[in-house]
């Protein structure tokens, strides 16, 4: 009789904490969690369209927090309420295009505080609360603005590089408790945040231009996703302090 072999990939019996989940790529990441098996707790600010995500959810023992996490009380309170947990994947951030020349200071606080603040405060947070279980996973999301230059996007790239270099020290850091960090890098993603309408959104007609130009197209939210699920398993155990471009093969 054949014995059954549990795949490396499933995320059975794994808590997960998503931020920024009521909406595109959060949302997708905590959709294919649960269908790989993991339990969520998804976090967001708009406790409406978290409770739309959380009806999305296949299986069981799913929970939600919404709350403003650029707020350290709601950092606190968001740990509590978590409780242990196997991974944590920060969804939460903002891109707002704008030309270097027009950049002020408030505009500056407001992305580093939501793109770069909040992660590793509540990475801080659940480190020094004992909240993720050996063998757990912490996964930031980056971007390929990171690593390559985008037109009129300065400010946000200085933001995921951020992200980038905590992964590398915090991977030092975690790596005696067994705990891995790692970092995703997506370009641009076929969400419906880019179709929405708005003086900042892209044009239809530069959409289809990048999509000529990428060799693979375009991503999808599954592809994120499904990336997400190889970090937060074992089968990505021998990997951490590395960060992931998904870009279609534009930058190779």
């Amino acid at each position: 009789m054949m014995t059954a072999i549990s795949s490396p990939f499933s995320l059975a019996g794994k808590r997960i904490l998503v931020t920024g989940a009521s909406s595109g790529l959060g949302r997708q990441i905590a959709i294919s969690c649960a269908q790989s098996g993991a339990s969520l707790i998804i976090c967001g600010r708009n406790l409406d369209r978290l409770q739309e995500t959380l009806s999305q959810l296949t299986g069981e023992g799913h929970s939600v927090i919404a709350g403003d996490l650029t707020d350290d009380d709601v950092i606190a309170q968001t740990v509590e309420q978590a409780g242990s947990i196997d991974g944590v994947v920060h969804c939460t951030g903002i891109s707002v295009p704008i030309p270097a020349r027009m950049t002020k200071r408030e505009f500056m606080e407001r992305l580093y505080s939501i793109n770069v603040f909040t992660p590793q405060l509540l990475t801080a947070q659940l480190l020094l609360k004992n909240r993720i279980n050996k063998d757990g996973a912490i996964l930031f999301l980056s971007s390929i603005a990171a690593v390559r230059g985008v037109h009129g996007m300065s400010v946000y790239s200085g933001t995921k590089a951020a992200l980038i270099a905590a992964t590398r020290c915090l991977a030092l850091e975690t790596a005696k408790r067994g705990i891995r960090v790692n970092c995703l890098a997506p370009d641009l993603v076929e969400t419906p945040m880019l179709h929405g309408s708005g003086a900042n959104m892209p044009t239809e007609e530069w959409l289809d231009q990048q999509r000529a130009i990428h060799p693979l197209g375009l991503g999808t939210p599954d592809d994120v996703a499904h990336a997400a699920i190889f970090f937060l398993s074992s089968a990505s155990r021998w990997i951490t302090g590395t960060t992931l471009i998904m870009d279609g093969g534009i930058t190779h």
